[in-house]
């Protein structure tokens, strides 16, 4: 308990940061929200001369990007590059700082299981995502309700908000996995960047090519907002292969943190 809470502390901050800056974003574009609607002819024409890959891989449907949810679906994709980013970067910080602060071996002559020192972090990191989940939730519905200008579809607002979590809890686990590869790793930044940059251009070629398994490289093409307005839910097989690389991606390294030398120095 005092290591989870620990952790929180440690971390608490940037999570403020976090939140602040993704509200803050998603306050800004919801906030142009009525002026984009007042010409929305002028735009669908404007997303129509785009190539259709580019309009897919945003997730806009050209018939309803004036609605509300059609609109917020074209800035979650961006909301969900923050979040990951967010996500990984914990995940391959709060697992790695002992080895880069160089108080490895203090914290592991403690009378504590390896397995207690990583669920404790684990446990840590998901408590701080599901607060940044929850402000986020509460304050974008709240911005929704203070732009909309006809009624709206709760359920997929709520259901494309809450896909955040779900690709969150994918780049949580890939740096966990990417933190016990690169046990030496001095900064976690670059790593974070390149991975979450990587996958994030994959799901504009997977757009631009019409592979649908190319979309399971890709947790960014996981959750479709286009579907999930239309259909009320998530597609079941991206949700199995969600699963599948948490559970994975967890259980490598909670199998790593035991086995591997953990150096001070």
């Amino acid at each position: 308990m005092n290591m989870y809470l620990y952790e929180l502390r440690a971390y608490r901050n940037v999570t403020i940061i976090w939140i602040a800056s993704i509200v803050g974003f998603v306050l800004l574009m919801m906030s142009m929200y009525p002026t984009f609607a007042s010409d929305a002819e002028a735009f669908m024409e404007l997303f129509a001369s785009m190539p259709d890959s580019v309009v897919q891989a945003m997730g806009i449907g050209i018939d309803s990007i004036a609605s509300l949810l059609g609109y917020y679906s074209y800035i979650f994709l961006y909301v969900l590059l923050c979040g990951a980013i967010q996500a990984m970067h914990l995940g391959g910080s709060i697992l790695s700082k002992e080895t880069r602060e160089k108080t490895a071996d203090f914290l592991l002559a403690k009378p504590v299981t390896r397995v207690a020192i990583m669920t404790s972090k684990l446990l840590a990191a998901l408590t701080l995502l599901l607060a940044t989940n929850a402000i986020y939730f509460a304050a974008a519905s709240l911005i929704a309700a203070m732009v909309a200008q006809e009624p709206y579809d709760y359920g997929a607002f709520a259901l494309i908000s809450f896909s955040l979590l779900l690709l969150q809890l994918i780049f949580l686990a890939m740096g966990i996995a990417a933190a016990l590869l690169l046990p030496r790793m001095k900064t976690v930044l670059p790593v974070t960047l390149g991975t979450v940059f990587a996958f994030f251009v994959l799901t504009f070629i997977g757009s631009s090519t019409g592979d649908g398994l190319l979309r399971y490289a890709t947790p960014f093409h996981y959750y479709d907002r286009a579907y999930m307005i239309q259909h009320g839910g998530y597609e079941t097989g991206f949700v199995t292969a969600s699963i599948v690389i948490i559970v994975a991606c967890t259980l490598f390294g909670y199998r790593r943190y035991q086995k591997r030398d953990v150096h001070a120095v």
